[in-house]
């Protein structure tokens, strides 16, 4: 068995842009990427917001290690934070990075495969003992996750479209807010921001090897900037003023941003949208809703009413025109949550223009005040999946009414990656610039920017179009409005 490397991803975004920088700098060693049945070394970027995701991770491990008894396994991310001792004994783990020491989960892997970083570069650890020393001669996983966080922020490779055509590129680490529910304050620890100089840096390398479309994550995306210090009479550094430098001052064809907060879409963030938006920002908005009933959203420890939500809603909808894709997370059967808390949930989810939701039933996590909530008050587990079984059916005729809005006109999109059955049967998969999946007629590369005429549905839901010509070769102007 050749040296090889396999990182299997779980959870949202900013996790996912985790595993591509740990892949991203595995690859810069020369190592190859092969799946886990070949792999010496198999990374496991956990994802703990559920019970579920902790099954599932538990589940990848058993079946990495029956199927490759002689892979290590490395298991890193939110659950590796979270409950660390509990994933050391489990058979293959070699290894448990928590977040708190993410930055070393590249190097670990490497002296795993016997590939220590080169001499001639710079040393990467700040480990008291070295990576060699903590992995020679030890039957037991070695473990490094405290809640310090100070090794949290990996080293950014340099972010380039490939096998994702659309990366992510995360700028924010940690969350200051407290909501009753989540974890992710214990599991990545309080706000961190990635400096202005090294996102720009970011973005003009990725427009030099030919992006097109770069996506902005992170755990708490709108609070970029507020724990980084200003000098006297230097402005707050904010999201939205990292976004209008960016248009400014780099090319960067398109810009997405990923899920942020309701209270942080403030007004200038906005008017960016408003000035930008289906040129050089993308339509799309998702904004994490999680309730549409006050007393839930209370109970949550959320920092807004429904009217604030819907009032936000309705300010990006002004701003960006009705080519708007809005999505939400929405949360079912939070402790004490009332069949009439569940109906004001259905009647503001009826009320906005969404066009796809994420559904999740609630799950309690230990050490938060939500696992207290839920022994005194839990919701019937039958009650859970009749709310879900509605709201699943409600999500799916606004997202097909939201599709169905655009045949016939014409959209900005980007070629994507084409799964291969698809590319078998002469068709592409692209996304519109307003984030609707796309299945285009015709064999084209990915990473191309093109403007295409919607037709009709496929039998998935997806648009159904043709290539008009070139985006580039278009004035820059609003498709769709």
């Amino acid at each position: 068995m050749g040296t090889g490397f396999h990182i299997e991803n779980f959870g949202c975004r900013a996790a996912r842009a985790d595993g591509e920088a740990i892949a991203a700098q595995l690859r810069g060693e020369g190592i190859l990427e092969r799946q886990p049945i070949a792999a010496e070394v198999v990374i496991v970027n956990t994802c703990s917001v559920t019970a579920e995701a902790d099954r599932e991770a538990r589940a990848f491990i058993r079946r990495a290690n029956r199927q490759n008894p002689a892979a290590k396994i490395v298991v890193t991310g939110c659950y590796a934070q979270r409950a660390p001792a509990e994933l050391a004994g489990l058979a293959g783990v070699a290894a448990v990075v928590g977040n708190s020491h993410k930055a070393f989960a590249p190097e670990i892997a490497l002296g795993l495969l016997g590939r220590f970083a080169r001499p001639d570069k710079e040393a990467r650890s700040s480990l008291i003992v070295s990576v060699q020393e903590l992995l020679a001669g030890s039957d037991s996983a070695l473990v490094l996750a405290d809640d310090s966080f100070a090794h949290s922020f990996l080293e950014v490779s340099q972010v380039l479209p490939g096998a994702q055509t659309r990366p992510n590129l995360k700028i924010q680490e940690g969350c200051g807010n407290r909501c009753s529910f989540c974890v992710i304050p214990q599991t990545r620890g309080s706000s961190r921001s990635l400096p202005a100089a090294n996102v720009m840096q970011q973005v003009a390398g990725f427009v030099a090897s030919g992006g097109k479309e770069l996506v902005f994550s992170g755990i708490n995306l709108g609070r970029w900037g507020r724990d980084i210090s200003t000098g006297p009479g230097e402005e707050r550094r904010s999201l939205a003023g990292l976004v209008l430098r960016i248009i400014e001052q780099t090319e960067l064809p398109r810009l997405r941003l990923s899920s942020i907060e309701p209270m942080d879409w403030d007004a200038e963030l906005i008017a960016l949208m408003a000035e930008f938006g289906g040129t050089r920002l993308a339509r799309h908005a998702h904004l994490p809703l999680q309730s549409g009933a006050d007393a839930v959203l209370r109970r949550m420890h959320r920092r807004y009413r429904p009217w604030h939500y819907a009032d936000k809603v309705d300010a990006l909808a002004r701003a960006a025109g009705p080519a708007l894709t809005v999505g939400a997370d929405i949360m079912v059967g939070f402790p004490g949550e009332t069949d009439t808390e569940f109906e004001e949930t259905v009647a503001l989810v009826q009320a906005l223009p969404f066009g796809y939701l994420h559904l999740f039933p609630f799950s309690a996590r230990p050490g938060t005040q939500a696992w207290a909530l839920h022994k005194e008050k839990p919701v019937a587990p039958q009650a859970v999946q009749e709310r879900m079984a509605t709201l699943r059916a409600l999500a799916a005729e606004k997202s097909r009414m939201h599709r169905e809005r655009f045949v016939g006109k014409e959209l900005d999109a980007i070629t994507l990656n084409t799964p291969e059955g698809q590319a078998s049967r002469g068709r592409t998969a692209a996304l519109t610039e307003n984030f609707l999946q796309v299945e285009l007629v015709g064999r084209s590369e990915a990473n191309r920017l093109v403007r295409v005429r919607v037709d009709g549905l496929n039998a998935e839901g997806a648009l159904l179009a043709a290539e008009v010509k070139m985006a580039a070769e278009l004035p820059a102007s609003a498709a769709a409005d």
